[in-house]
């Protein structure tokens, strides 16, 4: 199984971009976040035309997740359990082809001490109670998506330009422990080891993208039996280039088949 994860920051805006990817890239599923859509005005039928399965979570305006698939995505789960009708769109999960890919787009917390901080705090707690909950590490389990946060210094251009600010909080960071803890691996770390600038997301502003100032905030984790089917993983760079692009890249990792 060849999985990509991909923020394109609205798909009707990204959509001959991803479309080109898709056809180029031919990965076996995609997961999609912050669609920015309903499902009724999700572009199913344009992936469809590439033999993709759409599988959709959306919401107006903002948010939204979705997941393409060659192979039909069975048992699917649309935010979670507890959620009210009022609930953001950002956790959508599928298993396909034995697989349970739990696709995420984290909110993104927007200032230390402000209620969208503790929001985002609070939801990285309510995903580790899920998956305490709903999966097993003995299971082929694979969590992946646009985590907003950089999980080490590392995974930034420089640390000292993030003192203060979130994505890079220790409170922020331990979430993401915590959900390594329960039983996963960092799947593009385990192939990069301690490299540092592997970016995924470069802001729009000051030429980030090619001064190389960027995050590594798109993370594939993976439970032991699924991590050790890993190949490699990649950022695909060239889908950031280019007009319109996305502020993200997508991410890819590759799987062997089943044994």
């Amino acid at each position: 199984m060849k999985l990509a994860t991909w923020n394109v920051n609205s798909i009707t805006a990204r959509l001959p971009l991803v479309t080109k990817w898709l056809t180029e890239a031919q990965p076996d599923v995609l997961c999609l976040q912050e669609i920015k859509c309903t499902d009724d005005r999700f572009p199913a039928n344009e992936f469809a035309a590439l033999g993709y399965e759409s599988t959709v979570f959306g919401q107006r305006t903002y948010n939204g997740v979705a997941i393409l698939s060659h192979a039909k995505c069975r048992d699917v789960q649309r935010g979670f359990p507890d959620d009210g009708a009022e609930a953001q769109a950002r956790l959508l999960a599928g298993t396909i082809d034995g697989v349970r890919i739990v696709n995420v787009y984290i909110p993104n917390g927007q200032a230390v001490g402000t209620d969208k901080y503790a929001f985002k705090l609070d939801w990285m707690r309510r995903l580790r109670e899920f998956f305490d909950a709903h999966y097993q590490t003995s299971q082929q389990v694979l969590l992946c998506g646009d985590f907003n946060v950089a999980p080490e210094d590392r995974d930034v251009w420089d640390p000292g330009k993030f003192v203060g600010a979130t994505h890079v909080t220790p409170a922020e960071r331990d979430a993401v422990t915590q959900l390594e803890k329960w039983g996963t691996e960092d799947v593009f770390r385990h192939f990069y080891g301690d490299a540092d600038g592997l970016f995924s997301y470069w802001d729009y502003r000051a030429g980030d993208f090619h001064e190389h100032r960027g995050m590594r905030i798109d993370l594939v984790l993976a439970t032991t039996p699924l991590a050790a089917r890993a190949r490699w993983a990649v950022v695909d760079r060239n889908a950031r280039k280019g007009k319109q692009p996305s502020d993200h890249a997508p991410v890819i990792t590759d799987f062997d088949e089943r044994s």
